[in-house]
């Protein structure tokens, strides 16, 4: 049932959070610094449904997570690790989610839907995209470089690094995101 759900793009087609994509999926050899909730099985699963859903046309929309595993799922890699990560999540003893500034790509869907080249969005990772997948394009990048977002040019498959849900960010940009996701499921 839960495949079902996915293939029809209800809500739960947005995954949200969750433990690290485990390493060897993407070729990572050796341990992986501030690494948790590591599930082969969650894994296997998202893998699954994100395939799924590519060879039925469906819409995807990954969050953090999410956008991770829409990019391990078509074959890219991840950096396990951001060394520098104040730009990116809170440190020790701080709250995880803060503010963070991302450039949004000229000529990308994810551009097309903020309609703004800057944005100020909620974050709180340790890994991002690294190399994108086959036939994905960054569409998203912090003021570091880091990729923050990843999209496919002919299909609508999005993934955003970022937590448009997170209540403390914009609800503008979260409702365009969303709106945007909506209207796609409607339009399959």
């Amino acid at each position: 049932m839960r495949y079902r759900r996915v293939l029809r793009c209800t809500p739960r087609s947005a995954a949200v959070g969750g433990g690290d994509v485990d390493g060897a999926l993407y070729g990572h050899t050796g341990p992986v610094p501030n690494s948790y909730g590591v599930d082969p099985k969650a894994d296997a699963y998202a893998f699954a449904a994100i395939r799924a859903a590519e060879r039925a046309g469906r819409p995807v929309f990954g969050i953090c997570r999410g956008s991770q595993l829409v990019n391990v799922a078509f074959g890219g890699t991840l950096v396990p690790d951001i060394e520098d990560y104040r730009l990116h999540r809170g440190g020790p003893g701080r709250p995880m989610f803060l503010d963070e500034q991302v450039t949004v790509l000229e000529g990308t869907r994810l551009g097309a839907i903020t309609g703004e080249r800057r944005l100020t969005v909620r974050s709180g990772h340790h890994q991002a995209v690294d190399r994108p997948g086959d036939g994905l394009v960054v569409a998203a990048r912090a003021d570091d470089g880091v990729v923050e977002g990843v999209e496919h040019p002919d299909q609508w498959i999005v993934g955003v690094q970022w937590h448009p849900e997170d209540p403390d960010g914009s609800d503008e940009h979260r409702m365009r995101l969303f709106d945007a996701f909506v209207t796609a499921c409607r339009g399959r």
